[in-house]
């Protein structure tokens, strides 16, 4: 079942934190050294496969590496690399991403010192490349900041990514999160609120009590059970969209445009 629920547009454009590339399709890395070379260079990958019973120094290291920078590994067994690349992959294969990844904390900082209110996407385990794409179109036409998702458990941002944002991941910050709970903590003492878009909220999205101005965090949840109870328990407000027919459910791409217009409709008037 699809989530059901789920700017700051002063008259100006907001800061452009980065323009990515357009990119046809994403670039493959294969063999244990260079892997392990492109994370020393700092390269942006977007996810490594490892084979499974493969214990070297080499592939130690790339774990660990990875893991510092919140790049997501799998293991696999043989037969999954094989199917990546017909090469001589050395048990590892991964991809460079498409996008660069920026800290969070240094968009926050940025977007105050700009004397703004900070607007940012929170997305929980949004699997499917076409409903990011279309969320991130969504995002950057309503004045949002910054997108900020899992660095596990979330859509790869790939061609399809890409080609379904209209160029949207080429203007708007995306920041990968070792750990959303962390994450919404940082937010919450930084002075944002947030907003969790849910069914299981009482308050509708339309509601006078409502309040979306301000520093802002809006949440999505993902396309199977919605938003986790441990990231639910963090937010300031609930909010669900009223719907009156049959089937009360929405893609959560078009839920997010529902709120995110609501939103910018809210700070427009402000």
């Amino acid at each position: 079942m699809e989530n059901r629920n789920y700017k700051d547009r002063d008259g100006g454009r907001r800061p452009n934190f980065h323009k990515q590339p357009k990119v046809d399709k994403m670039e493959m890395v294969f063999g244990l050294r260079p892997i392990l070379e492109a994370l020393h260079a700092g390269k942006t990958l977007e996810k490594i496969y490892l084979q499974k019973g493969v214990n070297h120094s080499i592939s130690q290291e790339i774990s660990e590496l990875a893991r510092a920078a919140g790049v997501p590994i799998s293991i696999v067994p043989p037969e999954k690399l094989d199917q990546l690349t017909r090469k001589n992959h050395q048990g590892a294969v991964a991809y460079l991403s498409s996008v660069t990844y920026l800290p969070l904390d240094e968009i926050v900082a940025s977007i105050f010192e700009k004397g703004k209110d900070p607007l940012l996407l929170v997305l929980d385990r949004i699997t499917d490349v076409r409903n990011f794409g279309a969320i991130a179109r969504n995002a950057e036409c309503m004045g949002v900041d910054a997108i900020v998702i899992p660095s596990r458990g979330a859509a790869q941002i790939n061609a399809d990514a890409l080609k379904t944002s209209a160029g949207a991941l080429n203007l708007i910050a995306v920041c990968r999160e070792n750990n959303l709970k962390d994450t919404l903590h940082f937010l919450k003492q930084s002075g944002i609120r947030v907003v969790a878009c849910t069914e299981k909220a009482e308050e509708e999205l339309t509601d006078a009590s409502v309040d979306l101005t301000g520093p802002l965090a809006i949440m999505m949840g993902s396309e199977e059970d919605g938003i986790s109870p441990e990231y639910l328990k963090k937010a300031d407000v609930r909010v669900k969209i009223p719907m009156t027919g049959q089937i009360q459910s929405l893609n959560v791409s078009v839920a997010s445009g529902i709120v995110l217009y609501e939103t910018l409709r809210q700070r427009s008037k402000a």
